[in-house]
């Protein structure tokens, strides 16, 4: 039925989305992906090669992987096939690649499309293999997560992964010049009105046409503000996976930004994960292993607060336990850093499994028995609160076993104290 509409020239009658009448025609006119298809760009340069490779497109929803994809088609005068991951099954699989080998023997090129690839199984992704090999066809996948996890090592080898941004600001003030075009007015915002009406896209270019079409086909009388924006449209829920990418990235940024002594950064970032759903708890943890792994010795009490920051949550739950959290995120963040005893420690780990079985030495032995004594445990051991300084000096590694340095502290914070301390010991113990 739709190709009698098509070919009685009833389809551009019908009515179509803002976000489908303003899909690029040229590659040109992509917004915000320079980087790839400009002629600079891997894509570009591959396009004006006329060698087209299989590819993986990763980016955010609404950046333009179909777009693209369908325009490498049109540009390589390919055969354009699209096929979805969520609801195309091994029965169309078959039939894409049966359709594409008919195709070749005449001498007509397939570029197939597969959205949401990662969504296939092992399995099915195992079956591109031979075709891909072949040049059956050209495969295009495009996927929001990160395609190291989700997809085939095999299937990686023979793509190139291209990694597509998040639409900014400056693309996204292009896509609304050009709406306003295409309906013949101005979008009825102000400049504050246009601005949120950008941060509520989050970066998806799709999702901002259809907002602002709503805004159009609301007709105002007025210029709506950036209040009256928030009013009318629903603000849509961040772009975060707990389970996937975006999960481990804003975690690592929440670290490493308190790693880098940075709490106003620190804070964001907290705020990002728990706007996005993460489990408060997860990020207590992750604060805990902070205060070990980056602050340790530098500040003792920062573990106290990491830990008083989980036990305060458990007790006082959402929203309120989630202040004791960014308590302890400002104080991981600002207190002084020492990985110290952290490497002194994986350090420490490695001579144990090189050094085996090495026995203490005989004089730190206890001798609850006489045969222990005659054996000459315990012989010779000094008690090191009875000596001048309350160190005796004496060697506690094996006898077989160099002495070895594990902890250097840092000398930051209340290191800098344990570092003098060790420094005189260590004199102390060469005389």
């Amino acid at each position: 039925m739709s190709d009698l509409f098509q070919n009685a020239g009833l389809e551009n009658d019908a009515p179509r989305p803002l976000a489908d009448r303003l899909r690029p025609q040229t590659l040109e006119d992509v917004a915000g992906q320079n980087h790839l298809i400009g002629a600079d760009g891997p894509i570009g340069r591959m396009l004006a090669s006329g060698r087209i490779a299989s590819m993986i497109l990763w980016g955010p929803p609404g950046v333009g992987k179909t777009t693209i994809a369908r325009l490498i088609a049109a540009h390589a005068d390919m055969e354009f096939v699209q096929l979805s991951a969520v609801f195309s099954g091994v029965k169309d699989l078959r039939e894409a690649f049966a359709a594409a080998k008919a195709r070749r023997a005449t001498g007509q090129g397939t570029l197939l499309f597969v959205d949401e690839i990662h969504r296939f199984n092992r399995a099915q992704q195992d079956g591109f293999l031979p075709y891909v090999e072949e040049g059956i066809v050209t495969l295009i996948g495009a996927t929001t997560e990160n395609p190291s996890f989700e997809l085939n090592s095999a299937l990686l080898s023979r793509s190139q992964v291209f990694v597509l941004k998040r639409l900014d600001e400056t693309a996204m003030t292009q896509m609304l010049d050009k709406a306003s075009e295409e309906m013949g007015s101005p979008l009825p915002v102000t400049k504050d009105g246009r601005a949120a009406l950008i941060g509520f896209a989050d970066g998806d270019g799709r999702y901002l046409l259809n907002l602002a079409e709503e805004i159009f086909a609301l007709a105002p009388k007025e210029l709506l503000s950036a209040k009256d924006v928030a009013s009318v449209l629903q603000k849509r829920a961040p772009a975060y996976d707990k389970g996937q990418d975006a999960h481990y990235n804003l975690i690592s940024a929440l670290h490493k930004s308190v790693r880098g002594s940075d709490p106003d950064a620190a804070l964001y970032w907290l705020a990002r994960m728990l706007d996005g759903g993460e489990d408060p708890l997860y990020i207590a943890r992750r604060v805990v292993r902070m205060a070990s792994e980056d602050i340790g010795l530098a500040d003792p009490t920062a573990l106290m607060i990491a830990n008083e920051a989980v036990q305060t949550y458990r007790l006082l739950g959402s929203p309120e336990g989630e202040l004791a959290i960014a308590h302890a995120v400002v104080h991981m963040a600002t207190a002084p850093k020492s990985n110290a005893v952290y490497m002194a420690f994986k350090s420490a780990m490695r001579a144990a499994k090189e050094t085996g079985s090495l026995t203490p030495p005989a004089h730190i032995l206890n001798a609850p028995t006489s045969l222990m004594k005659d054996l000459g445990y315990g012989a010779g051991y000094a008690y090191d609160h009875d000596t001048e300084d309350g160190f005796s000096g004496q060697n506690y590694f094996p006898d077989d076993m160099e002495r070895i340095q594990f902890y250097a502290p840092k000398g930051q914070g209340r290191e800098k104290a344990i570092k003098e301390r060790l420094e005189r010991w260590s004199d102390l113990r060469q005389k």
